[in-house]
């Protein structure tokens, strides 16, 4: 089994996207990104920017070569989308690489009337159908039930996990689930993964995340990282650099090796998300900038050296 995951927080984008080679299949999970579209009172920084161009083309370059497609829900960092902003990606754009792919899509249970439209809108957009995955299996493929992105009952609504399977290794991705409810965590210790990428606690909305909260997460993802061999959490957790102390502290608090993408991309850490005012300061930004931006007037190519230093 072959993993590498594309885009991630740590990788300088919004995202869980990853391609898995197992069992003679070729399987892309999540493939969306984004870029908060404004944080800090700032638009995405032109760094930003650049690193999610190359980002885009390396989920293009996997969907030409897919077998498989798997959605684990429909918010705009996880999914092509008919009605994609300059910094995600197209739907209609990527509809001609993946006319022949198996798509594996998290269906209406669970999901707010909002995001039911947006999958039929994705549908239409890539002009086929999308059949509901939740609870199946096939081949090397499983599907959990909906579980809660982040706590149970709230207007987020839903998201399906992946179980996949090859030659005695198992790998499971556990897409925004945020740590914050325990019977996700319970299935995902069920499937018994030796590899577990998931969604960590969104600790940069401090508003939302109170000290209960924190302390829940913090519990769950004890629990994983004492029972799976290798776990990668990333995602929500690492939009502000205090979710790296989080993860040196996980790894203390349970004597056992916790990492990010990066960290097992081999690759370092560009938390471009919650650096976003520091690169402001670091390379202004002309006036300007991204209106000639989404009109295709400028580029991105005075930013390039964070593309080789995150992509």
């Amino acid at each position: 089994m072959q993993i590498d995951i594309l885009g991630a927080e740590s990788r300088g984008v919004r995202g869980l996207s990853c391609v898995v080679e197992a069992a003679g299949r070729t399987i892309l999970i999540d493939p969306g990104l984004a870029l908060g579209y404004e944080r800090h009172g700032l638009l995405p920084h032109p760094a930003q920017v650049a690193v999610g161009e190359r980002v885009r083309w390396k989920i293009m370059r996997a969907l030409e070569r897919a077998s498989d497609v798997v959605i684990s829900h429909l918010h705009g960092d996880h999914v092509p989308l008919p009605d994609a902003n300059p910094y995600q990606l197209s739907a209609r754009r990527v509809a001609p690489l993946c006319q022949e792919t198996r798509f594996w899509v998290k269906g209406d249970r669970g999901l707010s009337s909002h995001m039911i439209d947006r999958r039929a809108g994705l549908s239409k957009a890539l002009r086929r159908d999308l059949p509901s995955a939740d609870g199946r299996n096939e081949g090397p493929l499983s599907f959990s039930s909906p579980v809660p992105h982040g706590q149970p009952d709230t207007h987020l609504g839903a998201v399906m996990m992946t179980r996949i399977e090859d030659a005695g290794t198992v790998f499971v991705h556990g897409s925004d689930i945020q740590l914050l409810d325990a019977e996700a965590v319970s299935l995902i210790l069920a499937w018994a993964p030796d590899i577990a990428l998931v969604g960590g606690p969104p600790l940069y909305l401090s508003g939302l995340m109170g000290p209960s909260l924190r302390q829940r997460a913090f519990q769950n993802a004890a629990r994983l990282a004492r029972r799976v061999d290798t776990l990668i959490l990333d995602h929500h957790l690492l939009r502000c650099e205090e979710g790296l102390s989080w993860l040196d502290r996980l790894s203390s608090a349970t004597r056992r090796l916790v990492i990010c993408a990066a960290d097992y991309m081999k690759r370092p850490r560009h938390l471009l998300e919650a650096r976003r005012d520091a690169l402001y300061r670091e390379m202004p930004v002309p006036s300007g900038w991204h209106t000639a931006y989404a009109r295709g007037e400028v580029s991105t190519d005075g930013y390039r050296r964070y593309v080789d230093r995150c992509a």
